[in-house]
């Protein structure tokens, strides 16, 4: 089977259930004042019409203010059902969300992690190529050996 696109869900799920751009906008904005994340008018736009893909910020937002996987909002061939509260929730209003991936970071990494990954996303594939390259010269410091981690044992 061949994977739909985002663009073809989105209009599927407008025409299933009677919805415009408008009112997608209108059920993802309490998880863009959440998340502090802009989602405006034109970037949907160029999603329905295929134009641009969202990124996964914006990809998350849909997702929790459609009440639909992100997965199945790509286009793979996944239930489209985000989970239980979701799924029995005809309103789309949803209750208590997943948390983030930046929320999941905070509570086993500390805010500092959530805060250096934030901005890991916030980078453009280039950038966080680049970023990645610092990080593993940075990990090659004696420091960070395992033979130095012995000597301070």
């Amino acid at each position: 089977m061949e994977k739909s696109s985002t663009a073809a869900r989105l209009s599927q799920l407008m025409a299933t259930r009677n919805i415009k751009q408008v009112d997608i906008l209108r059920l993802c904005q309490p998880y863009c004042d959440k998340y502090n994340i802009k989602l405006q008018k034109n970037d949907l736009s160029q999603y329905v019409s295929g134009k641009v893909v969202p990124g996964q910020h914006k990809l998350t937002i849909l997702g929790m203010g459609l009440g639909v996987s992100e997965a199945w909002l790509m286009g793979y061939d996944v239930p489209m059902e985000r989970g239980e509260t979701q799924a029995n929730n005809p309103q789309l209003q949803i209750e208590s969300p997943a948390p983030s991936i930046l929320d999941l970071i905070q509570e086993h990494c500390g805010a500092a992690a959530k805060e250096a990954f934030a901005m890991y996303l916030a980078l453009d594939n280039d950038d966080r190529g680049e970023i990645r390259g610092e990080m593993k010269q940075m990990l090659k410091a004696e420091k960070y050996s395992a033979e130095e981690g012995l000597k301070n044992a």
